[in-house]
This record gives structure tokens, C-alpha cells and sequence, in this order.
């Protein structure tokens, strides 16, 4: 059925690209309170060891206990505000990056709903949705929330040597640069150059795993089980390689990080050594020093994380940027009001320049309560325009009109919450009978959701398992007939105005699809109805058939004219009724 659009998405938002920009957008005073209290942490941490130091040497010298009384106070106020503020960070930083992942996946997923064809795997569009959406939580968490804690050290740091010693603020400032700029930059290059070779390798194990699971019983049954474990081995084995490559080019950086800490270290005491400045300010420096590289080495971790994090905002953009299956209206006009009438005048679509239109001037009316089927050969384009009631295809000639509203100047999502209903391919996700029901009314009560399962033909069933069961993943663990009944349920749930069945019966056995069509005849008694379909058991109680023969109608009228007449129908019928079991 129709998957709608999110709550609360408009079109300008579903427009917007993820990108760092636009994440923080709306989180400003969020992501500059998690700065702050990070960058306080870290302040703190550099005066605890500032007055530390100053307050062991000074001991050292044994001056009276009211010299050290001021210093051992700070020394127990940076202590405790230190705790304090890190956990302050970590809860407005966490917040801040939870936001922004929620956000960039509702934005990718809003994207994803009125896109046309993507050219992307499901593994590997899965592997965007979860692993890409993830790092955005880097980009706050691991990148842009660490640098500036840690240039904020970092100035701290430097000013309070320049106060102590220039010439020591200098080397300080020489070394931080070094950690801070030069390596993370580094890093960040590397990273680019192994996430273009990673990046790929993770979506074809994505891609290869995921055929091993949904595919299993078709690899076992042609013998392919063993080769396409092997190649899942290999495709794990090239990613293990590249990411251990990855993390030797990582451990080099921070190792490098740590022999510029001590380099500068070192070059600080003997500066201050050879300037005589005393034991006291030497050890302040020194210590200082120190601390300030603790904020800023993992900044070399967080150089290789950003250029991993560009690359996944870029992949997601690309998703993004695919182009809407039809247009929105930029200023969309409001929805009629029921009782709807459909009118579709000379209908042509045609799926790509150059090729044969899958529709070519089909005509239909449905009005309040009348019912319409529509049959034909596979390719006819009987589900074309089936999308092209639902927008989810664009139309190159012809109009569709709602209540005399052309459904270009409606909102997509608009039309598609008026005509919608049970499409080819019902998935079933891994969650609880009542959830994937809700899916089509999330606000729906347990009243509602017993009605629909009833109309459904359900009822029985759900009192077997109960609402709670766990249903597999692509309706792994239902049969052909129970998964088309609970797509059933979904539309009847949604309760649209005007409700598309397609091909109901699809894949079923004769018995099933002859039951299963009789129930939908039944529970569509009186509803505005248009029904897809290869089988005609039961099209003697709709109001109009239409034949459909290469994106043409080739004939209309009700069951009793077409059997009455030489053509698709009746060799149809005909058909049918040799291979039917006897009663």
C-alpha cells in the first residue's frame, strides 16, 4: 500500500540535503552548550594540573600552610567541577547528536518515498540508511565538538606560558599546531583515500549477505549455497584487509601525536631550564603543557573520522539528490472533499524517452461505491496505472481529475491518502502483528484493529497466534494467502476514498485466489473500488471490466457482454473454467 510521508515533513524539508549545515541548523543553542561545557571540562582540567603542580612544589619548599590554602581549594574545585562538567558535555553532546541522527534519517527517508528509480541495492540503500545516518553522530560527537574544546585548551594553554615563559608559549604553540592541524590533516587525506576503496568493499558484503539470507532457499535449491558463501568469505576478507590497513595508518598517527607531546614537553623544560625561572613555574609549564595535548591528540582520530563522515553525507546526498517521480506543485491545492469521483481522460505514460508508452490514452471513471476491474496479459500496464492513480508515476498526456481537480495541482501525498490501498509486494516487517498493522493507522485502537482483521477474513488466525507474535522479515513466516489478507487489512485499516487492489490474488494456488477473491468482492460491496487482476472468478458482481493489451483498452463492459464476444476475455474465461476443479 501507499507508504505516505512522515508526520510533520513539508516539501522544503524533504528538499533539504543532509549535510552539516543544515543538521545544525535548529540545534544551535543545544550544540553551543555541549561546546561549553565540554571546553569547561577541559579547562578545568588543565587548572587541576596546573595547580597541582604548583601546589606540590611549592609544598616542596615548606612555606607556611596559608601560602597553599588557595591552592589546595582549586585543586578541589577543578576536581569536582571537572566531573560536573563532563557529564554536562556528554549529556548535551549526546543529545545534540541523537537529534541530528533522527533528523537525517527522517529526511532520507522522506526523501526516499516520492523517488523515482533509485539504482541503489537494497543492501546497499540499507547500509546508508543505518551506517551513513550513524555518522552524523561522529560529526558532532567526534569531530566538531572535540576541535573546539580543544582549541579552546589550547589558547588557555598558550596564554597562560606566555604569562609564565614567551619563549615556552611559542614551543607550546609550535607543538599544538603540529597535533592539532598538521596530523589530523594528514589523517583526514589517508582517510579519504581508504574510505573510497572501503566504502565500496562494505556495500558489496552488505549486498552479499543480505542474498545469502533472503535467497537461502533458492541458493539451496540450485546448489549455489557453497559459492555464495565463498564469495560472502572473500568480499569479508578484502574489508578486513582494507580496514586493518585503515587502522595501521591510524595507530601511526596517534603514535606520532605522543612523540610530539613529549618533543614538546621536553623542549619546554629546557627552555624554562636555561631561562632560570625556578622549580615552581617549570613545573607548571611542563605539566600544562602536558595536559593541553589531551584534548587535542585525539583530534588526529577525529580528522580520519570527519573525511569517513563527509564521505557518508555525500553518499546520502546522492540518494537525496534522486529526482522525485513527479513533480510537487508549488503551491498544491487543497484536497476535495468526499464523495470523490475519478476521472481518467486519454491517460498516457511512458517510463522512459524513446520507448513504448505503457499507457496509450486509457480512459475510466470511478464513481462513489462503483467498482472497476481491469485485466490483461503481463505488460499491459494494468499496475502503471495503478501508479499513476497514486503519483508515484508521472503522466506525459491525459489528465486524472479529482472531483474536476487536476491531481498535478494536489499535493502527492495528498492524492496518495485519498487513492491507495494494496499494491504488488505487501512487505511484512520484523515486528509484532499489531505493528505492522499499524503501519496503516498508527493511531488505530484495538477495536479498529479487530474490525479490519475481520474484513480481512483474519480473525481466525489472529485468535491462533495473537497480536503479539513476532511476523518475519519480508513475510517469511506467513503463507502467500495470510500475507495478501494482512496487505488486505492494511488498506482496509487506511480506509481510503478510492481503494486500488493490485493483482490480490497473485501467486497463490486456485483455491486460495478464488476464496481470497470472493472475500475482497465482499468486503469492497459498496466502496469505491478499482481492481487489478489475471483472474476473473467473481468479476460478475463489479460494474465494469477493462481489458488492457499493450497499454490500450481493447475492450469494456460488464462480465456478461465480454464472455458474450470474441476476444481476451472470454479465451480468458474460457481458460479458466477447463482448468478449474470440478465442484
Amino acid at each position: 500500500m501507499s507508504t505516505g510521508t512522515l508526520p510533520g515533513t513539508t516539501a522544503s524539508e524533504r528538499a533539504a540535503s543532509p549535510n552539516g549545515r543544515g543538521l545544525l541548523a535548529g540545534m544551535g543553542g543545544r550544540m553551543l552548550a555541549a561546546v561549553a561545557a565540554g571546553a569547561a571540562a577541559e579547562l578545568a582540567a588543565l587548572g587541576l594540573i596546573g595547580a597541582a603542580a604548583w601546589l606540590i612544589t611549592r609544598a616542596a619548599e615548606q612555606p607556611p600552610l596559608a601560602a597553599l590554602s588557595v591552592a589546595i581549594v582549586a585543586v578541589r574545585a577543578f576536581a569536582t567541577s571537572r566531573g560536573l562538567f563532563r557529564y554536562g558535555e556528554r549529556l548535551a553532546g549526546h543529545d545534540v547528536a541523537l537529534r541530528a541522527q533522527a533528523t537525517t534519517r527522517e529526511r532520507l527517508y522522506a526523501a526516499l518515498i516520492p523517488s523515482g528509480p533509485l539504482g541503489h541495492r537494497g543492501a546497499d540503500l540499507l547500509s546508508r540508511m543505518v551506517d551513513d545516518t550513524d555518522a552524523v553522530q561522529d560529526l558532532l560527537v567526534r569531530c566538531l565538538q572535540p576541535a573546539l574544546a580543544a582549541a579552546v585548551t589550547a589558547v588557555a594553554a598558550v596564554t597562560l606560558g606566555a604569562f609564565l615563559l614567551p619563549a615556552a608559549a611559542l614551543v607550546l604553540l609550535a607543538g599544538l599546531l603540529v597535533a592539532g592541524l598538521l596530523l589530523p590533516a594528514g589523517a583526514a587525506a589517508a582517510a579519504r583515500r581508504w574510505s573510497a576503496r572501503v566504502a565500496p568493499a562494505r556495500a558489496e558484503l552488505a549486498a552479499r549477505v543480505a542474498d545469502l539470507v533472503h535467497g537461502s532457499a533458492d541458493l539451496a535449491a540450485y546448489g549455489a549455497g557453497e559459492r555464495a558463501l565463498a564469495a560472502s568469505a572473500e568480499s569479508d576478507a578484502k574489508l578486513a584487509a582494507l580496514e586493518r590497513r585503515q587502522s595501521r595508518a591510524n595507530a601511526a598517527a596517534l603514535a606520532l601525536g605522543t612523540l610530539v607531546q613529549g618533543l614538546t614537553v621536553a623542549a619546554i623544560v629546557l627552555v624554562a631550564h636555561r631561562a632560570g625561572i625556578g622549580q615552581v613555574p617549570t613545573a607548571v609549564l611542563a605539566l600544562t603543557a602536558l595536559v593541553s595535548f589531551e584534548p587535542v591528540l585525539p583530534l588526529a582520530a577525529a580528522g580520519e573520522r570527519f573525511a569517513g563522515v563527509t564521505a557518508a553525507l555525500r553518499r546520502l546526498r546522492e540518494v537525496q539528490a534522486t529526482p522525485a517521480a513527479v513533480p510537487e506543485p508549488a503551491a498544491p491545492a487543497p484536497p476535495p472533499d468526499a464523495p470523490l469521483t475519478v476521472r481518467v481522460a486519454d491517460l498516457v505514460v511512458r517510463h522512459a524517452a524513446g520507448r513504448a508508452p505503457a499507457l496509450d490514452g486509457v480512459s475510466l471513471t470511478l464513481t462513489p461505491g462503483r467498482r472497476v476491474a481491469v485485466v490483461g496479459p503481463s505488460g499491459a500496464g494494468k499496475s502503471t496505472l495503478l501508479s499513476a492513480l497514486m503519483r508515484t508515476v508521472d503522466f506525459e498526456a491525459g489528465r486524472i481529475l479529482i472531483n474536476d481537480t487536476d491531481v498535478r495541482e494536489l499535493s502527492p501525498d495528498d492524492v496518495r491518502a485519498m487513492i491507495t490501498g494494496l499494491t504488488q509486494d505487501p512487505y511484512v516487517f520484523r515486528a509484532t502483528l499489531r505493528d505492522n498493522l499499524r503501519l496503516a493507522g498508527p493511531e488505530a485502537d484495538e477495536e479498529e484493529l479487530a474490525r479490519a482483521v475481520h474484513r480481512a477474513r483474519l480473525s481466525t488466525w489472529v485468535e491462533r497466534i495473537g497480536w503479539d507474535v513476532t511476523l518475519g522479515e519480508d513475510g517469511r513466516t506467513v503463507s502467500g494467502g495470510q500475507l495478501q489478507r494482512l496487505a488486505l487489512a492494511r488498506a482496509l485499516l487506511h480506509d481510503p476514498e478510492i481503494l486500488l487492489l493490485d493483482e490480490p490474488a497473485e501467486s497463490l494456488d486456485g483455491a486460495t485466489a478464488d476464496a481470497l477473491m470472493a472475500d475482497l468482492l465482499d468486503v469492497t460491496h459498496g466502496r469505491t473500488t478499482l481492481l487489478v487482476t489475471h483472474r476473473l472468478h467473481g468479476l460478475e458482481s463489479v460494474d465494469e471490466i477493462i481489458v488492457l493489451s499493450g497499454g490500450r483498452v481493447t475492450q469494456r463492459g460488464h462480465h456478461d457482454e465480454l464472455v458474450a464476444v470474441p476476444g481476451y476475455y472470454r479465451d480468458l474465461w474460457e481458460s479458466e473454467a477447463l482448468t478449474a476443479p470440478a465442484s
